[in-house]
């Protein structure tokens, strides 16, 4: 069991940092799934029941809190267990973590605001701008990552295309293949097309240049996505700016909500850990304060 995670876990977007941790602590809970089965302590097969599966994590749970493990370490130990389960397709709730975790998801545009920002971009941004603007919305890109795209990062054709995306890690970055959006594939075929005519852009490699030839910093990135945002009036909350990761958060957001596995989800995002991903499962403020309109009234 341990052998068939392990081969499933090689092609994830996990540092190798982080695979050689969540193997380890996978063995582990198997380890103590094998004793309490020898001991006749299971109910039911975890290995293939989800309630028996559920039952056995809080029991693991229970027993590495009265070997006194740290908070931090037991809650890793089930962000590894829960991609064991995600990965055997086996849907098992998720056990409670012993840190105070983040009670709301993170911030993300709603439908409106989102709208509001694409026309903004289609109506004012020039090509270069409208590409820069919308790579963290429609492939939920780092601004890093975004200004480290080559040219031979891009692969278009005629109906699609893919991005090959230099994420962030201590082993230099791991790369991760992202489908284009159909909008997102039309805004990049102009912005090449454009780029031919840009000062400097024959000495480069960068897809995206700066007024003088050079790639764009992520400084200078960033401003062009806040400007449309300014525009649309969407960058109105002082404790939370609207920027390119509010676009990003806006992505995983709608992806979660749309149904899509939490694995593909942190593929797509380039997550390293799962439990990064669980957080857009979150209710938002807006969640929580329509939950109270359905409430009876007399009024």
């Amino acid at each position: 069991m341990l052998a068939s995670y392990a081969a499933a876990l090689e092609g994830s977007p996990l540092a190798d940092s982080s695979k050689a941790k969540y193997r380890s602590r996978v063995r582990g809970f198997l380890a103590f799934l094998a004793q309490a089965a020898a001991d006749g302590a299971l109910d039911g097969d975890p290995l293939t029941d989800p309630t028996a599966a559920a039952w056995a994590v809080r029991d693991y749970r229970r027993h590495l809190k009265n070997g006194r493990r740290a908070s931090t370490t037991i809650d890793n130990v089930l962000a590894a267990i829960d991609d064991f389960h995600a990965r055997r397709a086996l849907a098992v709730t998720a056990a409670r973590r012993e840190r105070a975790q983040r009670r709301t998801a993170p911030k993300a545009l709603n439908e409106r605001r989102a709208r509001r920002y694409l026309r903004e971009v289609e109506k004012n941004a020039p090509s270069r701008d409208a590409a820069i603007a919308l790579l963290p919305y429609f492939a939920g890109l780092r601004i890093s990552e975004v200004v480290a795209l080559d040219l031979a990062d891009v692969r278009l054709s005629a109906r699609k295309g893919e991005l090959r995306v230099r994420g962030k890690g201590h082993d230099g970055g791991k790369i991760r293949t992202v489908d284009i959006h159909p909008d997102l594939r039309t805004v990049l075929q102009t912005w090449l097309e454009a780029r031919t005519n840009w000062p400097g852009s024959a000495d480069t490699t960068a897809l995206l240049l700066n007024r003088r030839g050079g790639r764009l910093t992520d400084r200078a990135a960033r401003d062009i996505i806040i400007r449309p945002g300014e525009t649309a009036g969407i960058n109105d909350d002082p404790a939370e700016p609207f920027g390119p990761h509010v676009l990003r958060r806006t992505f995983g957001t709608q992806l979660v909500r749309a149904g899509k596995d939490l694995i593909l989800v942190a593929e797509l995002m380039g997550h390293e850990r799962l439990d990064t991903t669980r957080r857009y499962t979150l209710p938002t403020s807006a969640d929580r304060a329509a939950a109270l309109d359905a409430l009876i009234t007399d009024h």
